[in-house]
């Protein structure tokens, strides 16, 4: 049986803002007080896993390890077939240290050329950690197409190239709520809180 979040602080494993964003968003009807591992000067692991779970068992484990509180943490990416399942998790590597990601859309483009597939798929996978080292992990998926040149300025990431099945708009282009309701974070973020957590009490 999964373990409960019993209440109180929990460290957000990211120093991205975008995601930071989401799971603040996600987390508010659970009455869960959130604090970002940016904002407690936490560092950020090196990603050594080779799978999306790996990884974010990684990092969830290292921020409850440095904060003494139980920590979320978050692995996702873009895993395209017709590279071989690239950039998947080098996905924000392929963004470089300035994590720009219009070169890593760039790359992804280039990378295509001359290829018919354009089937992709977004991963994420939610790993919430306790210090006494027990962990509880969730994959979410979203399926759908890559589409050039990039549409739109919302979401972050690879966003403005990833057409969601039955879609019209991309990631970039769809308004916050109507892209976290089908988001790959947001599927993963069900499993999680219908094992983990319980509804605030009005």
């Amino acid at each position: 049986m999964a373990r409960h979040f019993a209440g109180g602080t929990l460290v957000i494993a990211t120093h991205n803002r975008g995601k930071l964003a989401e799971m603040e968003d996600l987390l508010r009807p659970y009455g869960v007080k959130v604090v970002s591992a940016g904002a407690l000067g936490l560092p950020e692991p090196e990603e050594t896993g080779t799978t999306f779970e790996a990884n974010a068992e990684l990092k969830a484990l290292a921020a409850t390890k440095a904060s003494g509180l139980p920590a979320l943490a978050d692995d996702s990416g873009l895993v395209v077939p017709a590279l071989d399942g690239a950039p998947g998790i080098y996905s924000a590597r392929w963004a470089g240290e300035s994590k720009d990601f219009g070169l890593a859309m760039a790359r992804v483009e280039h990378e295509l050329k001359g290829k018919r597939d354009r089937r992709c798929y977004f991963v994420a996978v939610l790993a919430l950690a306790w210090p006494d080292g027990h962990i509880e992990t969730f994959r979410g998926e979203v399926h759908g197409s890559v589409v050039f040149p990039p549409r739109g300025t919302r979401g972050f990431g690879y966003d403005p190239i990833f057409l969601p099945e039955g879609k019209s708009e991309t990631f970039g282009e769809l308004a916050s709520e109507e892209r976290m309701a089908v988001s790959h974070r947001t599927v993963a973020f069900q499993q999680l809180v219908e094992a983990c957590f319980r509804p605030q009490r009005a």
